[in-house]
């Protein structure tokens, strides 16, 4: 029996007995302050909203805005990863806003629709905070919930996606209900809001498989419920059962078409499990912020507070609540200690509302290890940081009373140092713009919109949203970018048979005003564009050529692998893709090629081996671009390159230098012994030197 059990042990109430009639008059009270509660969080998020701009973010472009057309337009005869990877991530979730877009509506009000909906999660946040108010008190009850909804509000990643496409708020307020259910049943159980918390926690990792974490920690809650263990296991086992039921009636319907295409209902997920021909089977596990050590697990609730790039999201994102939550339970550890040994009781109401924050607070602690194994992105943390908030009001409400005024300056004091962090960091939206017009306005040429062509895109931004304004029965397939494929294998097959259906009508299509030559040194290169292209055949007609323009979208960020040459000075809001046809190539120096591509894959492979912590997946296709040969390695986001007879690497996004790992020539002879790993979410690597004889 832990800490919390004990403790609750001689107030758990019988069974048989009816909720006692001061907490559901309670509730009564509670009704009146909900409207305009709920009516104040929803014309703040709108407000912020407003405020912040125009919100354009490169995941919009990449394939928020496609996913929600192909969850209404079967896409999977014509496009092949339309938008990488990402094509085949649940879109169900993403449908509200293509329908907000393409009902013609004004940017303005297609962001204030989202963000009315984002803002039930503060909603749920109050109701969660009154199930952990220790008092009966209107007045008090009041203050508890709306401290909560302050100190979730104040939070840098939620401010950052109101109004935004992102699904993690939409989703999370999904995640926090299916709680709330959980923590009422806590109070007084019964099966109708187990099974109500398990459909609804379900459909929200359906949704968004992140949520899965959320999912299986919520079993936490059910240890606490006031029932001996036969009690618990039963209704655990209920919970569990509509937990599935709830996955499988939202994730079925995708989840038959992707078994259909590609044998893999998850596709492109569990690929090591299921083993698709159409993707890698190595393991795929995003270690961008997963702690290196245990050293550095125990540090991030502070490593969080502190207002520094690549935490646990890309920008600068402070957040004290977690340092502050652990501050605060040690406090509360040693008041526990000094009742339990005064042997103090609680009155009913109280105990009931304890019980309820030691569920969410067991809860919330197997929640936080779980998330940092699994990925410890703050972006799916975002329902746990509003179950956080509640949990240090109820705490210091528990401690101090609503209306003490230690508890009114401690709140003050934190809300009030969160909110000068959050001041601080002041830029939200790295993408916004004033609100005019519709969300996108692309002038696309007119013979684009009526002769369906097949569209081979280049770049890890895949401007899959290019889709909803081309002619229909175009096809797109992100040749290069995240994923790079080619002629051979699973990906071969399926590119080749597109290719041919639709040739030759097939286009080559990447950001840029136009393709220069090499002697220009901007991007993009011709050469490096037919670079891509050569491995399925093609190559640019630099005759047929046409330009795309989106008005008051910036140019996106690309993460260019291997390039030399300066990106196309735009204007500040216009983005252009240019389009050129492509006809076949001359195949004479394909046998050189494929000779030194089967050379340098064999480097890559010895690499690979040799350090497999920061290589990795391995046995990805080696793409020829820029002059060099290059792999990605998206479970680390390093790239490594064999170039002018030198091997190196270099992990993106943290600025890392270039690393050279020895001569080709060395690699190809035999495979050479590193010392390599991570320190501090940093990868190395280093050639050893072999010991002399005697």
């Amino acid at each position: 029996m832990n800490v919390a059990e004990d403790a609750l042990q001689p107030a758990l109430p019988q069974p048989a007995l009816p909720q006692p009639a001061p907490l559901a008059e309670v509730r009564r009270s509670a009704t009146a302050y909900r409207v305009p509660v709920y009516l104040a969080c929803s014309l703040v998020f709108m407000a912020v909203n407003y405020a912040l701009g125009e919100d354009l973010r490169w995941d919009t472009l990449n394939y928020h805005l496609y996913a929600g057309f192909s969850a209404v337009h079967d896409r999977f005869v014509q496009d092949y990863f339309a938008a990488g990877p990402q094509s085949y991530f649940n879109p169900y979730v993403y449908a509200p806003f293509y329908a907000l877009i393409s009902g013609g509506l004004s940017a303005l009000a297609v962001s204030s629709a989202l963000a009315l909906a984002q803002s039930s999660i503060l909603w749920l946040t109050y109701e969660l905070a009154l199930c952990v108010c220790p008092s009966d008190d209107r007045r008090s009850r009041l203050v508890t919930g709306l401290c909560a909804v302050a100190l979730a509000f104040l939070n840098p990643i939620l401010i950052e996606q109101v109004g935004s496409s992102f699904a993690d708020i939409t989703t999370a307020a999904l995640v926090v209900c299916g709680w709330l259910l959980l923590a009422r049943a806590v109070q007084a159980p019964r099966v109708g809001l187990i099974v109500g918390a398990g459909l609804i926690l379900g459909t929200a990792t359906a949704l968004k498989l992140t949520n899965a974490v959320h999912a299986l920690a919520a079993f936490a809650l059910l240890l606490l419920l006031p029932r001996p263990f036969i009690g618990k296991l039963r209704f655990g086992l209920g919970y569990a059962g509509a937990l599935g039921l709830g996955f499988a009636i939202v994730a079925g319907p995708w989840a038959y078409r992707l078994a259909q295409r590609f044998g893999n209902p998850l596709f492109p997920l569990l690929n090591n499990v299921f083993r698709s021909p159409e993707f890698t089977t190595e393991p795929l596990r995003h270690y961008r912020f997963i702690p290196g050590s245990l050293a550095d697990a125990l540090w991030r609730p502070f490593a969080i507070a502190d207002p520094a790039l690549m935490v646990d999201v890309e920008p600068i994102a402070p957040d004290l609540r977690y340092a502050l939550l652990l501050v605060v339970c040690g406090a509360v550890a040693l008041r526990w200690l000094w009742r339990r040994r005064e042997r103090q009781s609680l009155p009913a109401t109280a105990e009931a509302s304890t019980r309820v924050l030691a569920a969410l607070g067991c809860g919330l602690a197997v929640d936080w290890a779980l998330w940092l194994t699994a990925s410890a992105n703050g972006r799916y943390f975002l329902p746990m940081a509003a179950v956080t908030a509640v949990v240090i009001v109820g705490l210091l409400a528990r401690e101090f009373g609503a209306r003490t005024r230690a508890f009114t300056y401690i709140l003050a004091a934190i809300l009030g140092i969160q909110a000068a962090q959050l001041w601080m960091v002041g830029d939200y939206r790295q993408t916004s713009k004033p609100w005019a017009g519709p969300w996108l306005r692309v002038a696309m040429p007119e013979r684009l919109t009526t002769e369906p062509n097949l569209y081979l895109t280049i770049g890890v931004q895949t401007n899959s949203f290019v889709a909803l304004y081309l002619a229909k029965g175009a096809g797109l397939v992100n040749l290069s970018g995240a994923y790079a494929m080619g002629s051979q294998g699973g990906n071969g097959a399926r590119i080749q048979a597109l290719v041919r259906r639709y040739a030759p009508h097939v286009r080559v299509l990447v950001a840029g005003q136009r393709l220069y030559a090499d002697a220009e040194r901007r991007e993009p290169l011709r050469s490096e564009v037919d670079d891509v292209l050569e491995r399925v055949g093609l190559r640019v007609d630099g005759s047929d050529c046409a330009t795309i323009t989106v008005y008051g979208v910036p140019p996106p960020l690309e993460i260019q692998f291997g390039t030399t040459a300066v990106s196309e000075q735009q204007p500040d809001d216009t983005s252009q893709l240019v389009t050129c046809h492509t006809v076949a190539a001359d195949s004479t120096g394909l046998p050189a090629r494929e000779l030194r591509q089967r050379a340098v894959d064999m480097v890559f492979d010895r690499l690979e081996d040799a350090c497999p912590q920061v290589f990795q997946p391995r046995r990805l296709l080696t793409e020829h671009f820029g002059g060099r040969w290059q792999r990605y390695y998206g479970n680390t986001d390093v790239i490594a390159w064999v170039s002018r007879g030198d091997v190196k690497f270099r992990q993106l996004l943290r600025g890392d230098d270039v690393v050279n790992l020895g001569r080709e020539s060395a690699w190809e002879k035999k495979p050479l012994m590193l010392a390599c790993g991570e320190h501090d979410r940093h990868y190395f690597a280093r050639v050893l030197q072999p010991k002399e004889g005697p």
